[in-house]
């Protein structure tokens, strides 16, 4: 299988029927490559969960972002910013997609107080977006050892859950995105949560999301399922970087063999700081 889904390149040539897009637009494509355009997840802006998506690691087996050249639907591209560099671009296409998608789609407000579990690929890129769009975010992490950096990226509070039985926050969370893999203990996340509250699960994980059913039940709580962005807030996402100068953290790794290796090595060990970028080399 061809590797990588969050790609930016140059376009070489286009085809006749191209509209929008001419050689030497800088793009970028992400976890949908194709859609019908037609149904009604279509027709009302929701083409990610068209039934004839083509979804990396379900189609295009022969292609990614790894690879010198690919052959994509222009209905799939996105022309980046100017203002974005390549290696910022990259991590957005679905990690940054990802997490905008939940806060854009399903119309968080900027009174809101928004949660946000785990401070890695996905939950460095949150803190910016949800802090960005002028909500008070709390950072929920195992460890005090990403605290600096999330109180950085624009957190306003951070609470660490290791070793303690009881945890606090100035005030209740209203949207709680968990953007970790690791098992989540509801019994010290619940009482942090206002009724009501709607929880984005937002890791591809094996297994099944688990969640408490009677409290979900007396306190209104949504569990929200969000897949990476449809194409409208894919672009709306990079308008909205650009503007706000939402970058994410990478480690860049040379396009060659040994530079994948080595970034493939880092990933297994968890020794990646938040988004590994492969840059081809000069």
């Amino acid at each position: 299988m061809g590797l990588g889904h969050e790609g930016i390149g140059v376009v070489e040539k286009t085809g006749p029927l191209c509209k929008s897009l001419k050689a030497g637009d800088r793009v970028g494509w992400g976890y949908n490559h194709s859609f019908c355009g037609s149904c009604r997840e279509c027709l009302t802006g929701n083409d990610v969960y068209c039934r004839e998506r083509a979804l990396y690691g379900f189609a295009d087996f022969d292609q990614g972002s790894f690879g010198s050249h690919a052959v994509w639907r222009e209905v799939a591209l996105f022309k980046i910013p100017d203002s974005i560099s390549d290696e910022d671009a990259a991590p957005l296409q679905c990690a940054g997609a990802t997490v905008f998608s939940a806060l854009h789609t399903y119309h968080a407000q900027p009174s809101e107080t928004v949660g946000i579990m785990g401070v890695g690929g996905l939950g460095h890129l949150a803190i910016q977006f949800a802090a960005k769009s002028g909500c008070y975010v709390v950072v929920i992490s195992g460890s005090e050892s990403k605290k600096e950096e999330a109180l950085r990226l624009g957190a306003n509070e951070f609470i660490a859950t290791k070793g303690k039985t009881e945890l606090k926050a100035s005030r209740p969370i209203d949207r709680l995105l968990v953007t970790t893999s690791s098992l989540t203990n509801w019994e010290q996340i619940l009482p942090l949560m206002s009724p009501r509250a709607t929880v984005h699960p937002l890791s591809i994980s094996e297994g099944d999301f688990s969640f408490p059913n009677n409290p979900m039940l007396i306190y209104g709580i949504t569990i929200q399922g969000s897949c990476v962005a449809s194409r409208l807030t894919h672009e709306r996402m990079l308008e909205f970087a650009a503007l706000h100068n939402i970058k994410p953290v990478v480690q860049l790794f040379d396009m060659t063999e040994e530079g994948i290796l080595d970034a493939m090595e880092k990933l297994d060990q968890g020794k990646v700081h938040f988004r590994a970028v492969l840059k081809p080399v000069a």
